[in-house]
């Protein structure tokens, strides 16, 4: 059950519309995503890659840089540690690109999801002592690899850390938190106390990218401001595949990376990933990386390496390119059916267990492959609004993903019991374990007694933006929303409401007859067209039971087809 929520924030709508030309509802939408001073709407309306902040203001950045240069000056090798998701993948090519760039001897290695688990490892470590590594740098994982980074200090290894996720911690005898930094020579990391960036919900790739423009500049390579350029590709889809806020300088990074994308001069293994998930004769958006591309680079880690992924990202040539992409495709669509087998088993489980009466649900998947649990869980929590973790069976006894709701911080739960887990780690919205199978009972218990939740948790909020009726919508006003792409976690696509709209008549299309489109008039007798994808028989169950009427959500686009453009109005809930 969702709940409507009109946004009522208020603001001189007529005076932002003057100063900036847009409209009131722009300004209203706007001001509905906390773009308040004129500043944050000047850089959310017009954010360049300029606009971008300066990385030194990022913490130990420039010590990272810094000592990077000075291991390939001396010929040192270095080797890039990274993870196997979107974001590590990134982050690994944008540091293995730029150091090679700059002369430096160095590779990459992404652990194996199922046998080494997430980021930086012993068996890393020892691998890479065994290889004469003299630097590692791990990216989008290693703040939490305590005992790791003391093995690889015993090897005699030196260690920078870039990484996005929250710091450990413990709580002293006063109750504060006292943050566990790994004894690592160099630490750049966001979430660090202290720290003086502007804008800290940037992902690993941005992290990373950050690093390597102030190595660019201490090596003062020629080409360097096209290289900063060509980079915005990799962070914007490791921005958008690790759900970060598309806000302030977020926004600005995945807008420019986008306009790389659709450019000519582009990546060539993206390109060619791009062509073969059929999204090449098309301008790519936010929603296409995040449903698409992002899924088949992710395919990879989970159903086989990563280092494919990475391998395609590091492609100079048309045809390896070709033969990663498809493969990586293929991957993607063989991950897309186990995805589906396994929900099914995890829809038995939860109907016969009662699990949806649960506050936080755990639902032990054994046979589940640990590299889709993540998505099961999130599947899952999309159809009850729970916090969510799927447990699996492992070589070393069991693995969780979990995905959480706005109101319940999953990291934060499990910093909390962290003696239930032998390892953690994530973010409020998502996170990752490791445990002892006898520990299981004991999770449901003290994660359900004490997740102080409450029933109203678990209504959605549906955030209309402005009660409109749909004939207010015009093909300029839609024009003008086109500047506040890209849409996504942070920034969604503006939705407003109609009350008392009647359904004339209906037509179903798709392979499977399972969207809807209809004929609809409203009280003021206006008529237009709608269109549903995802809850078309649902709809109409309810509008069999209210004599065609409902009151509706719904958000509008321009839809570009054969040269025509045409206003389409899409249905996103109803009552």
């Amino acid at each position: 059950m969702s709940r409507w929520v009109v946004e009522a924030k208020k603001a001189d709508f007529a005076g932002i519309a003057q100063r900036f030309g847009i409209s009131q509802v722009t300004a209203r939408i706007l001001r509905n995503r906390d773009i308040i001073s004129d500043e944050q709407i000047d850089m959310f309306l017009n954010g360049t890659a300029d606009m971008m902040y300066d990385p030194h203001l990022l913490k130990d950045a420039c010590r990272a840089a810094e000592m990077i240069s000075s291991f390939i000056d001396r010929g040192k090798k270095i080797r890039i540690i990274g993870d196997y998701d979107v974001d590590g993948v990134c982050s690994s090519y944008i540091l293995l690109s730029v150091i090679r760039k700059c002369g430096g001897n160095v590779d990459a290695q992404i652990p194996q999801r199922v046998s080494d688990g997430y980021g930086i490892n012993e068996r890393l470590i020892k691998e890479a002592g065994n290889d004469s590594v003299d630097l590692i740098v791990t990216c989008d994982n290693g703040i939490a690899a305590y005992e790791q980074i003391e093995y690889a200090h015993s090897l005699g290894l030196t260690v920078i850390v870039t990484d996005h996720h929250e710091v450990p911690f413990r709580e002293n005898e006063n109750g504060e938190r006292e943050e566990i930094l790994p004894p690592a020579e160099v630490i750049v990391d966001p979430h660090r106390e202290g720290e003086t960036y502007p804008y800290v919900s940037v992902c690993g790739a941005v992290v990373a990218m950050k690093v390597m423009y102030l190595l660019l500049d201490v090596m003062d390579i020629k080409e360097k401001e096209t290289i900063k350029r060509s980079l915005l590709e990799e962070a914007a889809c490791a921005t958008v595949c690790d759900v970060m806020p598309l806000l302030d300088e977020n926004r600005i990074i995945v807008k420019e990376g986008l306009a790389v994308m659709n450019g000519t001069d582009g990546n060539t293994g993206l390109h060619e990933l791009i062509i073969k998930d059929g999204f090449g004769a098309k301008k790519l958006s936010a929603y296409n990386i995040g449903f698409g591309i992002g899924p088949c680079i992710n395919a990879s880690g989970r159903l086989d390496t990563a280092k494919d992924a990475l391998d395609l990202l590091c492609a100079h040539d048309e045809r390896s390119a070709e033969e990663i992409a498809d493969k990586l495709v293929g991957l993607n669509t063989e991950r897309q059916k186990i995805t589906l087998e396994q929900c099914s088993i995890a829809e038995k489980a939860i109907t016969s267990d009662h699990i949806d009466r649960d506050d936080v649900m755990i639902v032990y998947l054994p046979d589940c492959m640990e590299s889709v649990a993540g998505i099961v869980a999130g599947k899952i929590r999309e159809k009850y609004y729970h916090p969510v973790f799927v447990v699996t069976d492992s070589q070393d006894g069991l693995k969780g993903s979990g995905r959480s709701i706005e109101t319940y911080d999953m990291f934060a739960h499990m910093v909390e019991h962290s003696s239930l887990f032998s390892k953690f780690g994530g973010h409020k919205a998502a996170a990752g374990f490791s445990m002892e199978p006898d520990k299981l009972d004991e999770m449901r218990t003290v994660m359900n007694e004490e997740s102080g939740l409450s029933a109203s948790d678990f209504e959605e909020k549906k955030r209309i933006d402005v009660p409109m009726p749909v004939s207010y919508i015009s093909e300029g006003l839609l024009t003008e929303f086109e500047r506040l792409e890209p849409f996504g976690t942070g920034n969604p696509r503006p939705l407003f409401a109609e009350k008392n709209v009647k359904v004339i008549s209906k037509e179903t299309f798709g392979k499977e007859k399972q969207y809807g489109r209809y004929k609809v008039k409203s009280e003021s007798g206006a008529g237009f067209s709608m269109i549903s994808f995802g809850n078309t028989s649902a709809f109409d169950d309810f509008l069999s039971d209210h004599g065609n009427t409902a009151s509706i959500i719904y958000s509008a686009e321009i839809n570009e087809y054969r040269g025509s453009r045409k206003i389409q109005i899409m249905l996103c809930d109803f009552c």
